[in-house]
């Protein structure tokens, strides 16, 4: 059984839109963004997952590299 539905779009301008729209997504997004909010989001990221190791016990940390682990074998 399929997890979603597949929809005939009978109408070629319909289907034809669908893909220029797929083929261009994040094109108009990527123009738009501000360089300095980017950076800026960058360098939080950046720092982020240090910063959330460091404060992590040692049990925390064991307990979520377990949860990783146990997600990955499942999906298999």
């Amino acid at each position: 059984m399929p997890k979603r539905s597949r929809k005939e779009i009978r109408d070629p301008n319909v289907s034809a839109a669908t893909v220029l729209k797929r083929m261009f997504r994040g094109t108009e997004a990527a123009e738009e963004k501000n360089p300095a909010a980017v950076a800026l989001g960058r360098l939080g990221g950046l720092m982020g997952g240090k910063a959330r190791a460091e404060k992590l016990t040692s049990q925390e940390r064991r307990a979520s590299a377990t949860k990783a682990a146990l997600a990955r074998w499942k999906k298999g």
